[in-house]
């Protein structure tokens, strides 16, 4: 079946269960002929996300597809000599979550390198780095990510504009190339060993779009924005053996955190390892690719068109995706006034607006949705303008256009989202991460008027697709349904959250992840609520995420993963 089954064979459903509930039934000789469940799930608190229906006492499955979802004793009528009875044990389920926003390779490839998200200072980078280091042949690349300054406890002795330099990790590492990504993507760490490999010194030449950070005595060790590119271009290369380890370990990942579908944030040649494993049936998630950086690519699929619902509706590429700016962390996003911490500093546009309007008129015209990275209030403005210009040609009926963040926009940008039909993809978890520092980037108007802006795009009739942008966060969903719902940080701070009024409900942070999830990707027909006709996709947790109190919600676990009917996960 594609992703077109679902409107043949609704009415067919519909028709049966109607039949069964009024107890009539076809003859066939002396049987009847009556349709029997594959699996029915109940005893457990079932939120569908479907308006008219939003809570039922049990749900029938039928091969990959929900044939039921209501009464038990309707449920019960289905039941056959080889239906499977899943008892959810009080537990609770919803529609699978929706990953909105993330980056699955770098997912799998975070679970193979270095992973410096819980270092609570430069020291335990640089430990950490040397324990890898120990097991590793002098010479070989050492890999990483995750560190980030701001939630350090204790900084280094020695930094440059609030960032570590490359002397200490130098003198501990001096035999291997080491090259750290930060933990928004946006910039990076590099050795002595590592600078040297790609010729970097002071002679080096700047790049547009990025900045190597030069100190008095040369290279910092720090490169922002583009000029990662400086050192990624003497990184050997990736093996398929490597890549598809790396995938695998992420779609595992997915599995474990309850993610039934994850929207990949700009993917290149690596589409083709997703069609092998489409291919082989080890793919498990439904994943929704955005095309980025391989122009060649992108035009291959320009010519000719996207590849909708392949292999069951677990693939689908159907998007580009671009960059307009860099992040608040580094200073990299475009802002329309100057830093409030760094007098005379606007942030960076990663690409030309020139090249993001050509590249969104062809995929425009290709059929193709333009997903665009805009952090800062300039970099959304300038998307916004150019979106509204381009669904002037009138060539797509519904574009649905996105942005990805949209984490500071100005108050009259706030209304154009839904105006436009634009979708703002933002992860709440960023709030909870960065709002504490944040405000010494923006001060304090810019903060409380467009930053985090949940519940005022809501209200002016938006959608909002949450997510992680994993590795940058952990890629589970908890800590973001929490952080939508409290504005607090993980450790439960300031107690009435940060900016309380933009906080979302529980039903419209379980919708952000589900529903209005899918339908950022085209796909609200047949996933993102329970309801009769749909892959059966769902996520069980451990507690009631909608009515435990706030602060047990970080608690929650996923005690199981269900996609197309298939139990792929299941806590110990």
């Amino acid at each position: 079946m594609n992703r077109y089954h679902t409107i043949q064979i609704r009415s067919l459903t519909i028709c049966v269960i109607i039949l069964q509930m009024f107890a009539i039934s076809c003859s066939q000789g002396e049987k009847n002929q009556k349709l029997f469940a594959d699996k029915i799930i109940f005893n457990g608190s079932i939120y569908t996300v479907d308006e008219a229906n939003s809570t039922v006492e049990a749900v029938v499955v039928k091969a990959d597809t929900i044939l039921y979802a209501g009464t038990w004793e309707i449920a019960e009528s289905f039941k056959g000599d080889s239906t499977e009875m899943v008892d959810l044990n009080g537990n609770t389920m919803t529609p699978g979550f929706v990953e909105g926003h993330a980056h699955l390779m770098g997912v799998g490839y975070n679970l193979i390198n270095v992973d410096l998200m819980e270092a609570q200072s430069y020291a335990e980078v640089i430990d950490m780095v040397k324990e890898r280091a120990s097991s590793t042949p002098k010479g070989q690349w050492i890999l990483g990510r995750g560190w980030h300054q701001d939630k350090w406890g204790n900084k280094p002795e020695r930094m440059f504009r609030n960032l570590p330099t490359h002397h200490d990790l130098s003198v501990a590492v001096p035999d291997h190339p080491v090259y750290l990504s930060h933990a928004s993507g946006h910039m990076a760490l590099a050795n002595a060993k590592a600078m040297a490999l790609a010729g970097i010194n002071l002679e080096t030449e700047q790049p547009d779009g990025g900045e190597i950070f030069m100190g008095m005595d040369g290279p910092t060790g720090i490169f922002n924005e583009t000029a990662q590119g400086n050192i990624r271009k003497v990184i050997p290369a990736t093996t398929k053996e490597n890549a598809s380890q790396a995938l695998k370990l992420a779609i595992d990942e997915c599995l474990k955190y309850g993610i039934t579908s994850f929207q990949d944030a700009g993917s290149g040649r690596v589409v083709e390892l997703f069609k092998e494993f489409g291919e082989q049936d080890k793919l498990k998630i439904r994943l929704y690719v955005m095309l980025r950086g391989d122009l060649e690519l992108m035009n291959e699929y320009f010519e000719k068109g996207p590849d909708i619902g392949l292999y069951d509706d677990h693939l689908t590429i159907r998007a580009v995706k671009m960059a307009s700016d860099g992040a608040l962390g580094s200073r990299g996003a475009w802002l329309i006034e100057e830093y409030s911490d760094a007098s005379g500093e606007f942030g960076h546009q990663v690409q030309p607006m020139t090249h993001i309007d050509s590249l969104t008129q062809e995929a425009y015209k290709a059929g193709f949705q333009v997903c665009v990275h805009a952090i800062g209030d300039r970099a959304n403005k300038e998307v916004l303008d150019l979106y509204e210009r381009t669904f002037e040609a009138n060539l797509q009926e519904d574009p649905r256009f996105r942005i990805e963040h949209a984490q500071h926009m100005r108050a009259e940008d706030i209304p154009r989202f839904a105006e436009l039909g634009v979708i703002p993809t933002m992860q709440a978890i960023h709030m909870a991460s960065d709002r504490p520092w944040a405000i010494d980037r923006l001060g304090k108007q810019r903060i409380e008027e467009g930053a985090y802006m949940w519940q005022a795009l809501l209200q002016s009739g938006a959608r909002i697709v949450n997510g992680t942008d994993a590795p940058v966060e952990p890629l589970d969903p908890i800590p973001s349904f929490y952080a939508s719902v409290s504005r607090k940080t993980l450790k439960g701070t300031p107690e009435e959250g940060y900016e309380p009024d933009q906080k979302m409900t529980r039903e419209q942070a379980l919708r952000s992840y589900t529903l209005d999830a899918a339908y950022g990707a085209f796909m609200e027909d047949i996933i993102g609520s329970i309801e009769v006709g749909k892959y059966a996709d769902f996520t069980v947790f451990d507690k009631n995420i909608m009515t435990i109190p706030e602060g047990e919600i970080l608690d929650t676990k996923v005690a199981m993963t269900i996609i197309g009917g298939e139990v792929v996960y299941e806590a110990e």
